[in-house]
């Protein structure tokens, strides 16, 4: 029961460059739209792993001798490579976005638009809940993940108000909370406002940067020479993390250089020019129009 509509799906999976005998990482799995198309191009002897820490995307797997799923978030690549006794790989996929299913199923509270508790835990059975975080943190606490995470200039009144409603009473619905802050947003801006908020409650819930940036700096370790990498990011803070990483090897950016000055980086980057949806793809999924595709070859 495929519920994701996989974004940059034929120009990711050609990002790969898929050799039919090689080992392959799918670190979103999702849907399982991004693991077919893989599992099409590789061939009797090639092998995917698909790593996904919501344990409803189990509903999706794959009938097929070569694909393993990974319920685990895919900050611990590196342990779950050892497990298997795979010690490189040729390539890696990972497709950052929510996905559409966890968005319309209005119970994982993901969404201001539906009615719902505020959970947007990707793994349920894990860590602290949107609620949680709302009605425990410290003033200081919600200033920085409103500012860092939602780049919101506003964050400090947004963290005095839900101080001042949760004094009298806990903050436990969606609803609640749109009620509360939906009157803070500029004037026609609505949406776009309550999305920052999710997003920066959301990335908090699930350490996504703090993941994500493992994850990153496993790869290096993880792929072989000649091997790709391919993220898709859907907003800036992760798209930079991505960038920065593809270009120097390091999380800051900073390219490093030897003693005839020559760039020290183990990536060669493919698409100097970032990979966007296309006027048919958005037609057809509107989801997909802040994703961008980033390609990287390691070189040694």
């Amino acid at each position: 029961m495929a519920y994701h509509r996989p974004v940059l799906l034929s120009e990711s999976i050609e990002a790969l460059n898929i050799q039919p005998g090689g080992i392959y990482l799918d670190l979103t799995f999702g849907g399982g739209g991004h693991s077919l198309q893989i599992l099409k191009k590789l061939g009797k002897n090639g092998r995917l792993l698909a790593f996904d820490q919501d344990p409803d995307a189990a509903q999706n797997l794959l009938d097929d001798k070569r694909f393993t799923f990974v319920n685990a978030n895919f900050r611990y690549l590196k342990n779950f490579l050892r497990f298997y006794h795979i010690p490189k790989v040729q390539g890696i996929l990972a497709d950052l976005g929510i996905s559409s299913y966890q968005i319309d199923k209005a119970e994982r509270g993901f969404s201001f638009r539906s009615k719902s508790e505020l959970d947007m835990r990707m793994n349920q059975k894990a860590g602290k809940s949107a609620a949680d975080v709302l009605n425990t943190y410290k003033e200081e606490e919600l200033i920085r993940i409103f500012r860092e995470y939602g780049e919101l200039r506003n964050a400090g009144t947004i963290a005095r108000v839900i101080l001042k409603a949760r004094a009298s009473s806990s903050i436990t619905t969606t609803t609640q909370l749109a009620e509360l802050l939906e009157k803070m947003a500029p004037h026609g801006q609505r949406s776009k406002f309550m999305a920052r908020i999710y997003q920066a409650i959301r990335i908090e819930v699930n350490e996504e940067l703090e993941a994500l940036k493992e994850m990153l700096l496993q790869t290096t370790e993880c792929l072989e020479a000649g091997g790709r990498l391919v993220v898709i990011t859907y907003h800036s803070l992760e798209d930079r993390l991505v960038k920065n990483f593809m270009k120097s090897a390091n999380l800051e950016g900073e390219v490093k250089k030897d003693f005839y000055g020559q760039p020290l980086s183990c990536w060669k980057i493919i698409n100097r020019k970032v990979i966007v949806p296309g006027e048919e793809e958005l037609k057809q999924n509107n989801r997909a129009r802040s994703a961008k595709l980033r390609i990287a070859e390691m070189i040694e």
